[in-house]
């Protein structure tokens, strides 16, 4: 099975290599019991050699993209720096990863590569997995793929797509589970480090409050928000303070955040809640009734459907002061 990493220019070497040594690793866990090894991998780009994190390092490719005929998968790392750029940087490479899906290879993006995979137009109608910072930025170049809010792995098929950052070891270990076996993806898992199961990045995502459009009165509506979030507010109150009758309000607020508004008050309420348990021991009910809940149910399933975990959950794995009472702990 040949296994082509694209090397784009303006790459992230974080997320060249990964891919790389996995499936090589891969060969070697097959033919330590006793089995043939069934990975081909080679690094392919536009050019020989190719410099990646702004000149950080540089990777020499086993050949060039526009000669390789065909390709079992082909995966597209994580772009670097400016989007646009990177884009325009690689617009050289969109017609040859058209050409091979149209061989019948598969094709998988990691994190970010997620706009170059968009840019071929394969994934328009499609769901599509990229890191959550990116999010608004991805809907408004592309707006015929659905994001995948969260997601670590989306898989259509033979397009695949990760989430952020260190998400793409979880598309890599699915794909080597695809390709192997369980068994093999578990042994890459403990060997890397890597929590095989994890599906969700939600835990990991900062709500900024979307303000790129320019509708004055939904940015002041989104500023009252965000200032008084702890406090009962109503969709009418929030129309009737930009002048609108409620159901335009509404209507013109999902246009331009992507949220309704009671979707947009929770975000802002829940990433309130998110700093309150990393900085402080406050118990559950605390930070519910600060940010603006009275219903211990309401509270948790919502923070859960953002966050994909539980509060309790969320302090402890992100408490700083958890951790300093751990850490003080150990030498007792």
């Amino acid at each position: 099975m040949h296994i082509a990493v694209f090397v784009p220019e303006n790459a992230v070497i974080e997320s060249i290599t990964p891919a790389y040594r996995a499936f090589k690793t891969a060969n070697d866990f097959l033919k330590a019991f006793g089995k043939k090894p069934i990975f081909t991998v080679e690094y392919v780009g536009l050019e020989h050699s190719i410099y990646t994190n702004d000149g950080e390092y540089s990777i020499r490719t086993h050949r060039l993209l526009q000669g390789l005929k065909k390709t079992d998968l082909l995966i597209i790392p994580a772009i670097y720096g400016d989007v646009q750029k990177a884009i325009d940087a690689n617009q050289e490479a969109i017609p040859f990863i058209q050409r091979l899906f149209y061989r019948g290879s598969s094709l998988a993006s990691l994190c970010i590569g997620a706009f170059l995979l968009a840019e071929t137009g394969l994934i328009d109608r499609k769901k599509c997995s990229t890191h959550w910072a990116y999010y608004n930025e991805f809907k408004e170049r592309y707006p015929e793929v659905e994001i995948m809010d969260g997601a670590v792995i989306t898989d259509e098929g033979n397009i695949y797509s990760s989430g952020g950052a260190h998400s793409l070891w979880n598309l890599i270990l699915y794909l080597i589970e695809k390709f192997t076996s369980r068994d093999i993806a578990i042994l890459l898992s403990k060997y890397f480090a890597i929590d095989i199961d994890r599906n969700n990045q939600s835990a990991f995502m900062i709500f900024q409050g979307q303000k790129e459009h320019r509708d004055k009165e939904i940015i002041e509506a989104q500023l009252y928000i965000e200032k008084d979030y702890q406090e009962k507010i109503t969709m009418d109150q929030l129309a009737e303070r930009c002048c609108l009758g409620r159901r335009t309000f509404e209507r013109r607020f999902k246009l331009a955040t992507n949220n309704s508004p009671l979707e947009y008050l929770q975000r802002v309420r829940i990433e309130a809640a998110k700093r309150s348990f990393e900085a402080s021991l406050k118990n559950v009910s605390e930070v519910m009734y600060e940010v603006g809940y009275t219903d211990t149910k309401a509270f948790r399933d919502v923070f859960k459907k953002i966050t994909g975990l539980t509060p309790i959950d969320y302090r402890t794995k992100f408490s700083k002061q958890v951790a300093i009472e751990n850490e003080v702990a150990s030498f007792h």
